[in-house]
């Protein structure tokens, strides 16, 4: 939808990749409605995932034990937080939808997004307390999770091997995203693409192609546990 801003938060190694793939049709689709679109290529800013006493500039407020949290909400408050986090949460501010793209590693986000959301969304930006999940600070933003796994579709059923897919988006979707207030679109998943036919790697791109011309009429899935938890 014209005038919208999406920030898209890529975590792949090569951009020739099936992931590589599904964020450029992204950024076909959506510029094509007149989406202003940035990119977050994390592995190709090299982005530092680690969250050290580096990432608060100048004094700490307890310089005797050092408490990650506490420094960071301080030093945001403070506008004392390193460069590479505040441009990301300018990018995060200035987005109406979050899109999330990568591989799962171990039911969860490469260790380079999962930097990310440790350092990016700190206490003061993305919450406070009292002020999460309903009344997190990205409230009237939408967040979406695109990710690729390694294991099939059945592996990922309620009788699967692997148990519902539904289970490993618990910590990403509710624990971070909603936590900090994001409207959470239903992810989009695409199921062993490695193992795919070339036909059937197409018809996975084109239909996230195909669902991205409608995002702005989605509603946001029910953030509550039994959507997760469901019999």
């Amino acid at each position: 939808m014209a005038g919208k801003k999406v920030l898209i938060v890529y975590a792949h190694q090569e951009p020739r990749s099936f992931n590589g793939s599904l964020k450029k049709v992204a950024v076909e689709e959506l510029s094509k409605q007149g989406c202003t679109i940035t990119i977050s290529d994390l592995y190709a800013m090299d982005f530092e995932p680690r969250a050290t006493r580096k990432d608060v500039i100048g004094a700490l407020s307890n310089p005797q034990f050092f408490n990650y949290g506490v420094e960071a909400y301080e030093a945001f408050k403070k506008r004392s937080l390193a460069s590479d986090i505040t441009d990301e949460q300018k990018k995060v501010q200035e987005a109406d939808l979050v899109i999330f793209q990568f591989p799962l590693y171990w039911f969860s986000v490469p260790a380079i997004l999962k930097g990310w959301m440790d350092r990016v969304l700190c206490q003061g930006f993305a919450f406070d307390i009292p002020g999460f999940y309903d009344s997190g600070f990205l409230k009237n933003k939408l967040a979406l999770l695109s990710l690729t796994t390694g294991g099939t579709a059945e592996m990922y059923g309620k009788t699967g091997v692997s148990g519902d897919f539904r289970y490993f988006l618990w910590p990403l979707q509710h624990g971070a995203l909603h936590f900090c207030g994001f409207k959470v679109l239903a992810p989009q998943i695409s199921f062993a693409p490695e193992i795919a036919s070339e036909e059937e790697r197409k018809a996975m791109v084109a239909s996230w192609a195909q669902r991205l011309k409608t995002i702005w009429e989605e509603e946001p899935i029910d953030c509550t546990p039994a959507w997760y938890f469901r019999k």
